[in-house]
């Protein structure tokens, strides 16, 4: 049986089932702060490979809107834009209303591209 270790900070590291329940306790977060505006959201990302190691995303919150081909989502993201949590599939307009009131309640907007699921 093998053992994955991946890196959480500079200095420690936890196997990978420790940095997924790390990141699903973060994504898990991410979900409630978005659930409280948008009236719906799911999880997304619990994990994410940063310089070539699997780490739990992280633990910065960040509002951003992005298009997908079926229409727009709000997501909340990290600081390197991995989506944590992220609305059900809605119009442009409904996805930046989220997003203002989002950015209303003190949550920074994120400008670079969103890397979803």
């Amino acid at each position: 049986m093998k053992t994955l270790i991946v890196k959480v900070s500079r200095s420690k590291l936890v196997q990978y089932h420790q940095a997924v329940r790390i990141g699903q306790d973060r994504s898990r977060k991410s979900q409630m702060t978005l659930f409280e505006h948008a009236g719906f959201a799911m999880l997304t990302l619990t994990v994410k490979k940063s310089q070539g190691i699997f780490v739990p995303v992280g633990e910065k919150e960040f509002v951003a809107i992005s298009q997908k081909q079926d229409g727009w989502v709000t997501v909340i993201v990290d600081e390197e834009g991995y989506a944590k949590a992220q609305s059900k599939t809605l119009s442009e307009e409904q996805a930046r209303e989220i997003l203002q009131k989002v950015i209303a309640a003190g949550i920074l907007e994120y400008t670079d591209p969103v890397k979803l699921v």
